[in-house]
């Protein structure tokens, strides 16, 4: 890639020498350079050896962005900040740190190594994942006129977690997603943490018209001091947003003193004619109401989650006169219960429908009614190792409430349009021994990515397994009643059959299990000395009644 030469002018420099030892290490204290933008985007060198130091962009007087970066001479990586709204201007930059590194800072249309980007050699090939820096939880989930909006938890200057910002992608089905810009970036009221998206179609906040809905975000701006509810609001269809000057919008510390007050959800509550957010304050989720997005009224509490709260109502076995409310937090747990629009009331113990790396995972709002889907995307807590970029999230799954043996439960199960990256069917047998499963597996061990279906009958055996190259991906200890170490009693109490459904990427595992009762994502950690493939093992005999292995095309092709 050409590097454009900078135009530096050096503003002003303060330096100290610090020893330590025999060492002595210079610092600049305040440093700063100043920059003619005319191209999109500024490359900044990083290494994870580097300690953070303190950058900001100024235009004029005025500082428009402040973050940290572990600014380094000599980089492991590069990442981009985008300066597209800068062009024609002088951005000045200041560095509060080891100033070696601004030396090596230059601007290009496109961020370095960018003709690299998602063929790197552990990019996922079924997950999403951000082109540079670290992701966590997803954000503001909203379908609108043909989009799927993805929001995010994103440090766009490292591959670990700080300087909390909502990324965003979008996509028409699901599967092909298109990196956007950065939406929210922190400001004097916190860091940008998680939070929803609604579209305001009443105007019932005056932030558009009816002609012009406005599309609204609600994050928590966490300062050290407190953190608080606020919104944002787009005019676009969510490429650009305005923040709210009546911000924060719900201040927890007035009501519970508590610092970890995050997350909220809103949505629209049709039979009360109101906005409902929920958000965790404390030991659980509480619940507020308002005619108009920025006026909130507590109305009750919730004990027993933490972070990221989900309400939503599902039809019992696709029964529309027969619904619950389903209310969950960011560990996968779950209450079923009634709403009337202002308070929750559990009618089951705590369950759990999903475990492992997935974590803070968020429904979409706004699908419409002739789809009728409530559809999910989880944050994977999984290395990328060697990568300059961290995390990944789920694939996205349809949620649906069915009737057990043990009650009605809460399932999870791959959406459909995952099939467009089904590629060709390369094993497909029925009444196979493990042995012969194995054999025809055995082809496919070293594939980066694959679609698994299996369903194994159990007759002698307390235990099977599936292993790939020494690891398993599925470890069900009938028992013990455990899956992978988890308590796990299969829906058919009699049962001797039990289905899985498994998509093998770069760095994971990601499973469906009886039919989607319980699901899990677990890291891929390869043994480069174990040769042995895909292996099916049990304690005593046992059948895979069916077997299917589809080869799958990569995502960002």
């Amino acid at each position: 890639m050409q590097k454009h030469t900078l135009k530096f002018i050096i503003l002003g420099v303060a330096l100290s020498l610090i020893s330590c030892g025999n060492q002595a290490t210079n610092r600049a204290t305040a440093q700063k350079i100043s920059i003619e933008i005319t191209e999109n985007h500024l490359n900044l060198p990083v290494s994870q050896q580097a300690e953070r130091g303190k950058m900001s962009f100024s235009i004029g007087e005025n500082i428009d962005r402040t973050f940290v970066i572990r600014l380094a001479e000599t980089p492991e990586y590069w990442v981009a900040a985008n300066v597209s709204a800068y062009k024609g201007k002088t951005l000045k930059i200041a560095f509060e740190g080891d100033a070696a590194g601004l030396s090596k800072i230059y601007q290009s249309e496109q961020p370095e190594g960018a003709e690299n980007f998602y063929l790197e050699e552990n990019r996922p090939q079924l997950h999403f994942t951000t082109k540079i820096g670290w992701i966590n939880d997803p954000n503001g989930l909203i379908f609108y006129e043909g989009e799927y909006h993805l929001f995010y938890q994103h440090n766009p200057f490292e591959r670990e977690w700080e300087n909390m910002t909502w990324g965003h992608a979008v996509s028409a089905d699901l599967v092909h997603w298109t990196e956007l810009g950065d939406a929210l970036f922190p400001d004097k009221l916190g860091a940008m943490f998680s939070g929803t998206a609604v579209i305001d179609y009443e105007n019932t906040s005056g932030f558009g018209t009816k002609e012009n809905p406005p599309f609204v975000v609600f994050y928590t701006a966490d300062h050290p001091d407190r953190e608080t509810q606020c919104l944002a609001y787009s005019l676009d269809k969510g490429r650009t947003f305005t923040k709210y000057a009546g911000n924060p919008v719900i201040d927890s510390k007035e009501k519970w003193n508590s610092h970890d007050t995050r997350d909220p959800k809103v949505f629209w509550y049709a039979p009360g004619k109101q906005w409902v957010l929920v958000v965790n304050e404390r030991d659980g989720h509480s619940i507020y109401n308002s005619a108009n997005l920025k006026d909130w009224t507590y109305q009750s509490h919730v004990d027993g989650f933490w972070e990221c709260p989900e309400l939503f109502e599902l039809a019992i076995d696709n029964s529309p006169a027969n619904k619950l409310w389903v209310m969950y937090g960011a560990s996968g747990t779950y209450f079923l219960g009634k709403f009337d629009g202002k308070t929750f009331t559990p009618l089951t113990g705590k369950l759990q429908f999903e475990f492992g790396a997935v974590y803070a995972a968020q429904t979409f709002n706004n699908i419409p009614a002739s789809d009728g889907r409530r559809i999910q995307i989880g944050w994977d807590r999984v290395e990328q190792p060697g990568m300059r970029f961290k995390g990944q999230m789920s694939l996205p799954t349809e949620l649906t409430l069915r009737t057990t043996p043990n009650g009605v439960r809460l399932f999870a199960n791959p959406v459909k349009e995952l099939d467009l990256l089904n590629d060709k069917l390369v094993v497909s047998e029925k009444n196979l021994s493990p042995d012969k499963a194995n054999e025809l597996l055995k082809p496919y061990a070293n594939e980066a990515a694959l679609r698994i279906k299996a369903t194994v009958k159990i007759s002698h055996a307390t235990f099977w397994a599936l292993a790939l190259s020494g690891q398993n991906i599925i470890d069900y200890n009938l028992n013990f009643n455990t899956l992978n170490g988890v308590f796990y009693s299969q829906n058919d109490f009699a049962g001797m059959e039990v289905n899985a459904e498994i998509f093998i990427d770069k760095t994971t595992f990601q499973v469906f299990f009886d039919n989607g009762g319980i699901s899990y994502c677990i890291e891929r950690r390869p043994d480069p000395n174990n040769t042995e493939g895909f292996r099916f093992w049990s304690d005593r005999d046992f059948e895979i009644k069916n077997l299917e292995v589809f080869t799958m095309k990569n995502r960002w092709k």
